[in-house]
């Protein structure tokens, strides 16, 4: 339990530290779009407003989501960070990628438009991407460091992880720097070519690429918001854990769902020895529950409730909701 308040004081200063960056290049990039006329570079300069709102929404994210529980909310505020990233993503498809493909469709087929000044986008191109690297270095850094921490390999952690912030930042940040690379491509042949639609085409390009992202994010925290079971190598853990119990006869369903980053609700249905009496049965239930909170500390609710294996209604129901 005592790593939790870490996590969370890194994933604040990865969010922080991407919303002073974005904030910075957002200028540069609007400054640059205006000077050399490139809807690429104002595409890039639409992205990182988006990812300045979305920094924000992400800083609301930690702060709402580490209230105590309360009489309204006794499982606590920890999905509060699912939906204030939810509302992240929606603002990468509102703010960036609608803007990308507007100035796309503008260029490509609207009027010719004459370039003027590339210099100057090529060099706030170059500064924006070393800006953006610091950003993507922390990111990076601290999914590589939780990946190692929860012993799996860096995509597959990314894939599965129930901290929304650092992923959203971290693919935001990748996305920014590809973004980065199709601007500069666009300008540069549009310079070579003479041709504006080029700078249309990598506009749209940007469009696709932040959607993508927008996607990826509003899908991974539908799951969360929804009700995801918790890491499944820790559900296997935690039944084979109370099926080596002396008291238990048999387990007969475990329940997970995810109420916050590192916090899992429990519910362990478990037939017991016949032979324990009431009392010996309210003891075992007390000394199990505190067991499981030392051996997973990411549980942060634990409900056991003793029921007979053969209760058909009850065995039905697993079996369908396992498949078997």
């Amino acid at each position: 339990m005592s790593d939790k308040p870490q996590g969370s004081g890194e994933s604040t200063l990865t969010v922080v530290l991407a919303l002073l960056v974005n904030l910075a290049i957002a200028i540069m990039k609007a400054i640059a779009g205006v000077l050399t006329g490139s809807a690429a570079i104002l595409s890039e300069a639409a992205h990182s407003v988006a990812d300045t709102f979305t920094e924000a929404l992400l800083l609301t994210a930690l702060r709402r989501s580490d209230r105590p529980a309360d009489r309204r909310h006794p499982f606590g505020y920890g999905k509060e960070r699912y939906f204030w990233s939810l509302l992240a993503a929606v603002s990468i498809f509102a703010s960036g990628a609608v803007f990308a493909f507007y100035e796309g469709f503008r260029t490509v087929f609207g009027e010719p438009e004459e370039q003027t000044r590339p210099l100057v986008g090529y060099v706030v191109l170059g500064l924006a991407f070393a800006l953006e690297s610091v950003s993507w270095t922390q990111a990076f850094r601290q999914v590589r460091a939780e990946s190692a921490k929860h012993g799996k390999g860096f995509w597959a952690f990314l894939r599965e992880s129930d901290d929304p912030t650092v992923k959203t930042v971290f693919l935001e940040d990748s996305a920014a720097l590809i973004g980065l690379v199709l601007a500069f491509s666009g300008l540069g042949l549009h310079q070579l070519t003479g041709s504006s639609v080029w700078d249309g085409i990598a506009s749209l390009a940007i469009g696709v690429l932040l959607a993508l992202v927008a996607y990826i994010l509003a899908r991974t925290n539908r799951g969360l918001l929804i009700g995801r079971q918790a890491d499944p190598v820790m559900v296997r853990a935690i039944w084979k854990w109370l099926g080596d119990l002396p008291e238990v006869d048999a387990v007969v369903d475990v329940l997970t769902m995810l109420i916050g980053t590192d916090r899992v609700l429990l519910c362990a249905r478990l037939d017991f020895d016949d032979t324990l009496s009431a009392h010996e049965l309210e003891l075992a239930c007390v000394r199990i529950s505190s067991e499981l909170h030392t051996s997973f500390p990411d549980l942060d609710e634990i409900f056991l409730e003793p029921v007979p294996r053969t209760d058909p209604d009850l065995r039905r129901r697993v079996l369908e909701r396992y498949g078997i």
